[in-house]
């Protein structure tokens, strides 16, 4: 029963949610400057975050994420009062980054960007090992960059990235263990990884397996 009125208040909860972002959606349609200030100071952090993320480049985020919200109000008859508006902005951030890395020749990431995005002063090893996490992030396939940053950068849960990329959460599931691996076989070429490590991360793999199983043949009882 504790679960059950525990899905009846989440339940409630989204609702809520929904019902104050349609009526917000509709005062900036209707023009009403606070109402786009307010989904602006809503929305901009987390897109500027998820851009400088994608496109590993402070100037190109800043550019793209006035690109994105141009989009957003261009698109806003055009979004689903029945479903939730983050994920839609998600996946029109993704979009933009993905238009604009096609348009532009890859570059290094500035020593700047690292420096203003380190959370703390880091140790040579652990400078290292950032610069190694993000050179592998941008030799990633793009939609694995995209899940790997996401969920383990930017916090979003599986139905919520699965919603904004347009795949299943089995997908986004086997894009991120792919990511994983990938990753960590570059920094094992490197010897930056011990076995330990790298037997955790391997070991994610038939439990992605197992989940995919579970989806295929369901249990009755």
């Amino acid at each position: 029963m504790t679960g059950f009125c525990g899905y009846l208040l989440s339940s409630t909860g989204f609702k809520d949610v929904a019902t104050e972002e349609a009526a917000l959606v509709r005062r900036c349609l209707r023009g009403e400057p606070e109402a786009v200030r307010v989904l602006v100071d809503r929305f901009q952090t987390e897109v500027f975050s998820l851009c400088v993320r994608l496109l590993s480049h402070r100037q190109d985020a800043e550019d793209v994420t006035q690109e994105v919200f141009l989009r957003i109000f261009r698109s806003l008859k055009r979004w689903d009062s029945n479903r939730p508006l983050k994920p839609w902005i998600i996946g029109i951030t993704v979009n933009r980054c993905r238009t604009w890395m096609s348009q532009r020749l890859r570059r290094p990431e500035p020593v700047d960007y690292l420096q203003d995005t380190a959370a703390a002063p880091a140790t040579d090893d652990a400078a290292e090992l950032l610069n190694e996490i993000h050179a592998a992030l941008r030799e990633l396939r793009p939609e694995y960059r995209e899940v790997f940053v996401l969920f383990h950068e930017q916090g979003q849960p599986y139905d919520i990235i699965a919603e904004a990329v347009g795949r299943p959460v089995g997908t986004i599931k086997t894009w991120l263990h792919r990511a994983r691996l990938e990753i960590l076989e570059r920094l094992r070429r490197r010897g930056m990884v011990s076995p330990e490590q790298e037997s955790e991360v391997r070991g994610q793999k038939s439990e992605v397996r197992s989940q995919k199983s579970e989806v295929r043949n369901p249990k009755l009882h």
